[in-house]
């Protein structure tokens, strides 16, 4: 038996941070990954298809670039070009996530499946490792739809869709949620065909329903086909493709495509990994931890996908944050907050949300306990410039200028929610965004702009006009006859 400080199961990126952390505090760590570190984020997530979307951007823009007087002729692509920068995006972020980094700091990287035999001990390839702590970041792994025939027909997942090196004529897929309309909409800028199968009644359901309907209507509009309140009831072969046959109300719905993308979610990796022998509870969402990130065995920690609540990267790495400081310094006890966590989804354009929706702030405070302020970017100087006047921001207060919540549809939506999430984390009120001076001209003006709706509601539409234009009267220099 080998003895360690942390042993961490699963390379992505929560059992990365949490490696090199406990490693950098002086800690014996092992790190134990069955495939490749680096996990879903590197290979088959996060940055292979932020590659493609700006792959297919880079198009969409040349195609455009006529308005601006610029003549670029037919854009071609050649799709093994377009995966090749994808693999290319790929192995240029691959050394952060590099076995001889981890190395290097002093983790010892093994390669293998590990079990549990026991509430402080695991095997992995023959070996037993005991450790007072562990931290399980196995990650999750993509839903198959309960859809008759699935089984028996070809389909992609987000884990192996990058893979492909031709292109579909007609990719169907289903679900609407991040990464059908991301993929969904950069496979038809490339020039496929694109449908997408919602069972939910509006994309994007965990975002603000306006918001997402907004940007529904955008992707249409672009040509993405879209039935929501549509279930997929069988899948067959037809025509060296799939026939997918659904049900939206009374209606059949026959689509037929050469590709077809399951995109319905994840769940927790939690399989093989010997739970029940560690004394580690597992509920509907995955393994059950507190606000420290410890599970029922007070030994055993989770992070990531794998614990929830949340399935981003960012997420991730700071659970997994809080398992190096729980577990190595434990006077710290830190507790996870989840009351400011923005998140993006990576659309042209971008749908961007941080704090409390509208909805979710109006079933706590009432319908006069919040206010709602839009502020359409078609009205920004920037977005003006660089032609991207689609969408709008809504920021949600409290009637005393409280900040509870944003919602950005539009370029860059994603890089400009922090100034809203620090705001937010902050306490802030409308006042200080308002008042803070911003570059002109900028894609964050429209920050600013959303703010500046809350004082003109109250300057310009209450009793203040009145009382200006009357002291404006007394003070006015008369001109004598």
């Amino acid at each position: 038996m080998e003895s360690y400080d942390l042993v961490v199961i699963g390379g992505g990126a929560a059992g990365l941070v949490a490696a090199s952390g406990a490693a950098q505090l002086g800690a014996k760590v092992a790190l134990i990954e069955r495939e490749k570190l680096g996990g879903e984020c590197l290979w088959t997530g996060c940055v292979p298809s932020k590659a493609l979307i700006e792959a297919a951007r880079t198009k969409h823009l040349m195609e455009r670039a006529g308005g601006r007087g610029i003549g670029t002729g037919n854009v071609k692509v050649d799709f093994t070009g377009v995966m090749d920068h994808v693999r290319g995006t790929i192995m240029a972020i691959q050394p952060h996530d590099d076995p001889k980094r981890f190395r290097d700091l002093g983790v010892e990287v093994i390669e293998g499946a590990a079990r549990f035999t026991g509430p402080d001990r695991l095997e992995v390839n023959g070996r037993t490792l005991v450790s007072g702590r562990f931290c399980i970041a196995t990650g999750g792994q993509t839903v198959i739809p309960p859809v008759e025939g699935i089984d028996g027909v070809p389909f992609l997942t987000h884990e192996n869709f990058f893979d492909i090196r031709t292109q579909p004529e007609h990719l169907i897929v289903i679900g609407a949620g991040p990464i059908g309309c991301e993929i969904g909409q950069s496979m038809l800028r490339l020039g496929s065909r694109v449908t997408l199968i919602e069972t939910l009644d509006c994309i994007l359901h965990n975002d603000d329903r306006e918001m997402a309907c907004l940007l529904h209507a955008y992707l249409e509009q672009e040509g993405v086909g879209i039935h929501v309140g549509t279930r997929a009831m069988k899948a067959e072969v037809r025509n060296g493709g799939v026939l997918l046959t659904c049900r939206k109300g009374d209606e059949t719905i026959e689509v037929e495509g050469d590709a077809l993308l399951l995109a319905t979610g994840k769940r927790p990796r939690t399989a093989d990994l010997g739970l029940e022998a560690a004394g580690v509870a597992v509920n509907r969402t995955g393994i059950d931890v507190d606000s420290s990130m410890r599970t029922t065995n007070p030994r055993i920690f989770a992070a990531g996908d794998v614990a929830g609540p949340f399935l981003f990267t960012h997420t991730a790495e700071y659970q997994a944050g809080l398992v190096v400081g729980n577990a190595l310094i434990p006077f710290l006890n830190r507790r996870a907050s989840y009351q400011v966590v923005p998140w993006a989804t990576y659309t042209d354009p971008e749908l961007a949300h941080v704090g409390m929706s509208e909805e979710k702030a109006r079933e706590r405070f009432g319908p006069g306990g919040i206010k709602v302020f839009r502020f359409e970017l078609k009205n920004n100087d920037r977005h003006v410039i660089e032609g991207a006047v689609k969408g709008q921001v809504k920021l949600v207060t409290r009637p005393n200028g409280k900040i509870l919540g944003c919602d950005m549809l539009g370029a860059n939506a994603g890089d400009l929610i922090h100034e809203y999430a620090l705001a937010i984390r902050k306490g802030l009120k409308v006042g200080d965004i308002s008042g803070m001076i911003h570059a002109y001209p900028t894609l964050a003006q429209a920050n600013k702009r959303v703010s500046d709706r809350y004082f003109a509601e109250k300057i310009f539409q209450g009793r203040i006009p009145g009382l200006v234009r009357w002291w404006l009267g007394k003070t006015r220099p008369r001109v004598s006859k």
